[in-house]
């Protein structure tokens, strides 16, 4: 997937900061496509700095239009029953200072998927200024944790091995804990 980005963003250089934010953008609003092809391609593209740049911007944009879409397409449609998942029901009441601390923690767990807080908080009380500046802000410190790994993976340095074997192992005990789980259950 990632080598047929680099390859439009090449062809339509004049165009691929536009095509990278679009792209961005959509996977955003899908929620459940991972952006980390979408950075490796902007490093790839654009270099480290201007490349994490490109895609911080394409990711903060993305979380704003979804958000916004959420709101208008989905809000009508959700109860606010209570959830399994105490943190989801904090965020669906949270107004002002807590719903922008919530939101910019949530940004800062790599493992929770940014579209599940996009999501969360469309459909909850926050605002959308709100929104717009803790999930932003947020992104920075993940987004650059994000590019610099991708940037050690993709040039194969002793720290990119690291982070495959780490995310590897991490990866792996998920999967067991889950069969275990789901055996147990």
């Amino acid at each position: 997937m990632q080598e047929k980005i680099v390859d439009i963003l090449l062809n339509y250089e004049a165009y691929a900061v536009i095509i990278s934010l679009f792209l961005n953008i959509v996977i955003s609003i899908f929620g459940v496509l991972p952006s980390v092809f979408m950075t490796a391609a902007n490093l790839l593209v654009f270099g480290v700095w201007k490349g994490t740049l490109i895609s911080f911007i394409g990711e903060a944009m993305g979380a704003i239009v979804a958000f916004w879409l959420y709101r208008k397409g989905f809000k009508r449609f959700i109860d606010k029953k209570k959830h399994k998942h105490s943190l989801i029901d904090k965020l669906l009441s949270a107004k002002g200072k807590e719903a922008f601390m919530m939101i910019l923690l949530l940004r800062l767990f790599p493992f929770i998927p940014s579209g599940v807080v996009t999501f969360t908080a469309a459909m909850g009380e926050v605002s959308f200024i709100n929104f717009l500046f803790a999930s932003s802000l947020g992104k920075v410190p993940s987004l650059l944790i994000e590019a610099y790994s991708v940037h050690n993976v993709a040039a194969g340095t002793m720290e990119g091995k690291i982070i495959l074997t780490v995310v590897s192992v991490v990866g792996i005990l998920y999967i067991w804990a889950k069969l275990v789980r789901k055996k147990n259950t």
